[in-house]
């Protein structure tokens, strides 16, 4: 790991990277899903149905949903009869997660707060493991991604849904100017807090292009890495398997 790492366009080290996403968390975790709604005009919700969609999950597989607070992948995923560990490093994340797992009757869920750099499961312990928009909060990316690997069983499957660059013309300046401009506003607006907002839209101009990542992927261990691009890569669902 590289002596410093990026907090949006900050190089921090480590450690800072971490107490400091771990502050953007709390601060954010009561208002973060209507935010997402605001944000993204409710397609973060479309893209997570069509996310589960590729996982393919079945009755009694056991899935680690990483980085998943709020339970939105998680109940999609126990709707189809896996069942389902939830892991975040930020207890205010899970707590709202909790939460709404009990207003929805989803009581069969498992919640754990956990770094995904040092999980606490065995070896070959699961038979999926998913992360929707989580991976790029992460400090040492690649070292998550070998955790992910090693707590997989043999023909497990991986898969990823973040935020990436979008290469369609026109649309990507488009873009650019909408978050960069209006993200932070509508932060300040809705959850009172613009600075969690910027570093959020400065997080995914840092995070690794896809080639790079799926290439990243690969080096964990993962083989048939596949990248799915959606809004011309705005949103990209990465995917691996272990043999």
């Amino acid at each position: 790991m590289t002596e410093t790492v990026s907090f949006g366009y900050e190089d921090v080290a480590p450690d800072e990277k971490t107490a400091r996403v771990g502050e953007v968390f709390r601060n954010v975790a009561a208002r973060y899903d209507v935010m997402n709604d605001a944000m993204s005009g409710g397609l973060h919700r479309i893209w997570k149905d069509v996310f589960v969609r590729r996982v393919k999950p079945r009755p009694g597989e056991q899935f680690l949903d990483m980085a998943g607070g709020t339970g939105d992948v998680a109940f999609r995923l126990a709707t189809a009869g896996a069942a389902v560990t939830v892991a975040d490093i930020n207890p205010a994340m899970l707590e709202v997660g909790m939460g709404r797992a009990a207003e929805r009757g989803h009581d069969g869920l498992v919640w754990s707060e956990m770094n995904a750099e040092q999980l606490a499961f065995p070896d070959r312990f699961f038979d999926g493991y998913t992360i929707a928009f989580g991976i790029r909060n992460v400090t040492d990316i690649p070292r998550a991604l070998a955790e992910a690997h090693r707590v997989l069983r043999r023909g497990g499957r991986f898969f990823c849904l973040e935020f990436s660059t979008t290469l369609w013309p026109g649309f990507a300046d488009v873009y650019d100017a909408y978050s960069h401009h209006l993200v932070p506003k509508l932060g300040k607006w809705i959850a009172q807090d613009e600075a969690s907002y910027r570093y959020l839209v400065e997080s995914i101009r840092r995070f690794p292009d896809m080639a790079r990542f799926e290439a990243m992927i690969g080096e964990a261990g993962f083989v048939q890495t596949r990248v799915e691009p959606m809004l011309g890569g705005l949103v990209a669902i990465h995917s691996g398997w272990k043999v």
